[in-house]
């Protein structure tokens, strides 16, 4: 996916939340021309007008569930909820917060894995299928789409339970089975957001170093993008990439061999919270981050706080609770009957947080990303 053709392709839409909620840009064309591509973008599998009515439900108050249920229901929920980022904890309470509101009973049962333990992801999914008579809906957020792309087929294969999948918006056309819903955050969108805001506030010809993830469609879109657009934008020089597999470890190695090997690069890239924790760890270790720009990625409750310790200089901000809030508004229209008017990808807002933010500012993004899970809940 390279930036210049998706610049031409970002649209603004203001999205109906509540009160507190802030309009922001989302893109809302798919890419045209691009044959090697093996995902479909939202458009075009979305109904028209679905995806914000979804967005609506999910910032409004909630409305009671209109139908009688005679015994809870039995969410299964597998999902890498063992690493450092916050954003699985968060989902879950923002679910459980929302479906509780809605007036819906449940159970739920946590199949947790680390980013890297794809087999231990399968071993679940796999006890999932098999007892798929225990379970009316499972979530599962894949280690990586790739590798994961049998089990979300399994698993959406099954009628007995319906099937959402966490962190991913862009639907494998090589599927057999598409899940019920992904409900996501545009890794591309946010990748463009924080483009933006580093070349206009560090202009151009930068030199650059990147902690990158793990090789595959998150990566391609964090990391990948990033790159095509501050080149584009700002014609910075990229001087070394490494793959850190969203690790703490690998955040704080990979930015240790950038101190050392290149000392020209004066900002590093990184592609989740676990890494860019980390990379700020090596940075003070080494009494360099005043000399670094770092970023982040999500804007999770420990980012937001190396931000105000001065040790993170910006990330992109995910409106955390919006997915798991969205997931309970899509699981009440299935118990009403309602699942033709839910959209195949929902996607939540995104912006930027930076430490030239008052701390109002950054307390005010706080509050509405955490509306459901609690700001500083579940820092650690």
């Amino acid at each position: 996916m390279k930036y210049n053709i998706l610049k031409a392709l970002l649209l603004t839409s203001a999205l109906a939340f509540s009160s507190t909620a802030m309009a922001q840009d989302l893109p809302l064309k798919a890419m045209d021309g691009d044959a090697d591509r093996d995902y479909w973008l939202f458009e075009q599998v979305n109904k028209e007008g679905s995806l914000e009515a979804l967005q609506a439900a999910t910032g409004a108050d909630a409305v009671k569930l209109s139908v009688s249920q005679e015994k809870p229901i039995e969410i299964a929920l597998i999902y890498p909820s063992a690493d450092t980022s916050d954003f699985w904890a968060r989902a879950y309470l923002a679910l459980t917060k929302r479906l509780d509101q809605l007036g819906i009973t449940y159970k739920t049962t946590e199949f947790a894995s680390r980013q890297i333990e794809h087999s231990l992801q399968s071993t679940y999914a796999t006890q999932v299928a098999q007892d798929k008579d225990l379970y009316d809906y499972v979530i599962f957020g894949p280690s990586e789409l790739a590798t994961q792309a049998d089990n979300i087929d399994k698993l959406a294969a099954e009628d007995d339970f319906d099937t959402f999948v966490w962190a991913f918006h862009t639907p494998l056309k090589y599927l057999k089975n598409q899940p019920d819903m992904w409900l996501d955050f545009s890794s591309a969108y946010g990748a463009i957001k924080i483009c933006d805001y580093m070349v206009g506030r560090l202009g151009k010809d930068v030199t650059y170093a990147m902690n990158r993830g793990i090789p595959g469609i998150t990566d391609n879109q964090r990391s990948g993008d990033f790159k095509d657009c501050v080149a584009e934008k700002g014609n910075w020089n990229v001087v070394y990439e490494h793959y850190g597999e969203y690790q703490r470890e690998g955040g704080f190695a990979g930015t240790n061999l950038i101190l050392q090997a290149y000392p020209e690069a004066t900002v590093i890239h990184n592609a989740n919270t676990a890494m860019s924790m980390g990379s700020v760890e090596a940075q003070v270790a080494a009494g360099k981050e005043k000399d670094i720009f770092s970023t982040g990625w999500g804007g999770t409750g420990l980012e937001l706080d190396a931000i105000r310790r001065g040790e993170l200089d910006a990330t992109p901000m995910r409106m955390g609770d919006d997915v798991g809030a969205a997931t309970a508004e899509a699981i009440k229209a299935d118990m009403e009957g309602r699942n033709d008017e839910m959209p195949l990808v929902f996607l939540g807002r995104i912006t930027v947080a930076h430490d030239q933010m008052s701390a109002e500012e950054i307390d005010n993004l706080e509050k509405e990303a955490f509306r459901f899970s609690g700001v500083g809940a579940l820092d650690r």
